[in-house]
């Protein structure tokens, strides 16, 4: 072997022990950089997670129920008390949502009202709508806890918003026809959640922020009888017999002459035969 030979041998080997060098140190730079990528997405896992439990607890501190009560009243007077009733659930920041009156007959009157109250001023309207009664015949209180439904929605909302932002950020990529069409019917999908989910925590917010009363009232009417004024208005009274009696001697003199008129030849006749009978009869008692 000559000296060249040798030569280009070791120059070899030398080119060779460098590559594996280079090799090792990629793969431990590899190495090192995927540790780095797990960490660092195990570190921002843990901080959606910290949120996500702090933002669940942060909700569930402020709890959402919905609360409605059934009030029976007996009253002295059916409109006044209606009248103050709807006036005190405005004075609260309150609206009537229905009222109505019921007459079944002249001694019983009915009424219903359905108010909502914010639920700040639950308690006290329902103090004052028991202080304009006579007689509280029922009292119903329920409550019921939405927290948890409201929570879930509101998670639901949060990961739709997501999904909406990133179809959002596909479709400004997008190139071809073909995806875009697909990504755009994606996102309707995902928008018309993101409404329903919007509504349904609008309404269990308006549910839990105003409670509904319903209170039905009825008043027990006495009825006296009362002075009727035609029965005494005297001179009407006297002026009606006055025209009766009149009536009644016209009607009487009025038959009287159309008796004897219509029957003016009867009576001549019969008056004729009494003369002569009665001629004949004193005639015979002179002899």
């Amino acid at each position: 072997m000559n000296r060249k030979t040798m030569m280009l041998m070791f120059s070899l080997f030398l080119l060779l022990a460098g590559c594996s060098s280079n090799e090792k140190d990629d793969s431990a730079s590899e190495s090192q950089l995927e540790k780095a990528e797990s960490k660092m997405d195990a570190s921002i896992s843990g901080n959606k997670v910290q949120e996500e439990a702090a933002e669940k607890e942060g909700v569930t501190d402020e709890r959402k129920v919905i609360h409605q009560a059934q009030l029976e009243l007996k009253v002295k007077n059916l409109e006044k008390a209606q009248m103050k009733i709807e006036n005190k659930a405005a004075e609260y920041g309150g609206y009537v949502v229905e009222s109505n009156v019921y007459r079944e007959d002249e001694e019983l009157v009915e009424g219903m009202i359905t108010v909502r109250v914010p639920e700040a001023h639950f308690q006290d309207f329902l103090t004052d709508s028991e202080g304009e009664a006579s007689d509280v015949v029922g009292r119903n209180v329920t409550g019921q806890d939405v927290t948890e439904q409201y929570v879930d929605l509101k998670a639901r909302l949060k990961s739709k918003r997501a999904v909406e932002e990133r179809l959002l950020a596909f479709m400004k990529d997008a190139e071809k026809t073909e995806d875009l069409l697909k990504i755009s019917s994606d996102l309707a999908v995902v928008q018309e959640e993101i409404e329903q989910l919007t509504g349904q925590m609008k309404y269990l917010e308006n549910q839990a922020s105003y409670s509904t009363v319903t209170i039905t009232l009825s008043q027990d009417r006495i009825v006296v009888p009362g002075i009727d004024n035609k029965e005494l208005n005297t001179w009407e009274r006297t002026k009606k017999q006055l025209a009766t009696s009149a009536n009644l001697l016209l009607k009487a003199g009025s038959g009287i002459i159309v008796f004897i008129i219509g029957n003016l030849p009867i009576l001549i006749i019969l008056g004729g035969a009494g003369a002569v009978v009665h001629w004949v009869i004193k005639r015979r008692g002179k002899r």
